[in-house]
């Protein structure tokens, strides 16, 4: 019986067509699943489920998520973590993808192509109007020339978010407006990736994703589940720095709002 799968082009890429005709012709994709993204029973043939493969070093397991909680796609994981999961699959431990160690400070950064900059990324919980609420803060390794250019002597890194839709931030006190179509993937209590709309209204695509999932603390991931929002900044490099405590965290947004050189915008939450 056809199941009720969305196979990303990332995804099919990975199995081949072959194998994701086979899927979407129920011949080995699961009626009922374990969500691995909220971990609540999922039913492909009664609700949309994404396929998400998770791919390690010499592994790939691929899994089901409900729609609704993240889209179809290919998740970078430790080989560590695949063995797991399937050693959990067959039996042989209980549990799912085990979490990965913390880093510390709660930051990382997504592997860049040769010649390119990194965008790093930094978790933390602002006070904002009496309530605290979860944050990233994306910053750059170097300057970002428009596409297209050389970029000598120019940073075009703001401009290029405010024509996305991002805004500029005059007062960290005051949330930032929503930006559709963008959303932040947390799967499996862990940060993986900053989703942008997909082009002529296609799937979502990463414009950050990390090279391995950024364990965020418990307070963030609560504030963040209960909410359903998350809080992007982004700053032009060397204006943020990785601050040891969020205090510190504040002020350097602070100062970077004052001097005109932050943007941002809030972000649906995808995931648990």
């Amino acid at each position: 019986m056809p199941r009720m799968l969305d196979v990303s082009e990332d995804v099919r890429a990975e199995i081949g067509d072959q194998e994701a005709d086979r899927l979407l012709a129920g011949e080995n994709a699961p009626g009922s699943y374990d969500c691995t993204s909220c971990r609540t029973p999922g039913d492909t043939e009664q609700e949309r489920t994404s396929t998400v493969l998770f791919v390690g070093e010499e592994t790939a397991v691929l899994a089901f998520a409900h729609a609704t909680c993240i889209p179809s796609q290919v998740v970078q994981v430790a080989e560590s973590e695949l063995q797991g999961a399937v050693r959990s699959i067959t039996g042989d431990q209980a549990g799912g993808f085990p979490p990965a160690p913390a880093p510390a400070p709660l930051a990382a950064e997504a592997a860049p192509a040769p010649g390119q900059a990194v965008l790093g990324i930094t978790s933390g919980l602002l006070l904002i109007q009496g309530e605290l609420r979860p944050a990233l803060v994306v910053e750059p390794t170097a300057p970002i020339a428009r596409p297209g250019t050389t970029g000598e002597g120019g940073d075009d890194f703001l401009t290029l978010l405010i024509e996305q839709g991002f805004g500029p931030v005059h007062d960290v006190a005051r949330p930032p407006g929503q930006l559709p179509g963008w959303s932040v993937l947390l799967a499996m209590g862990q940060l993986h990736a900053v989703l942008q709309p997909g082009t002529g209204g296609g799937n979502q695509v990463a414009w950050w994703q990390a090279h391995q999932p950024l364990q965020v603390t418990d307070g963030w991931r609560t504030a963040a589940n209960k909410s359903r929002t998350v809080l992007v900044y982004a700053a032009p490099v060397g204006s943020i720095g990785q601050q040891p405590r969020e205090d510190l965290l504040r002020d350097a947004l602070e100062k970077a709002a004052a001097g005109g050189r932050l943007v941002a915008a809030a972000m649906p939450l995808a995931g648990t």
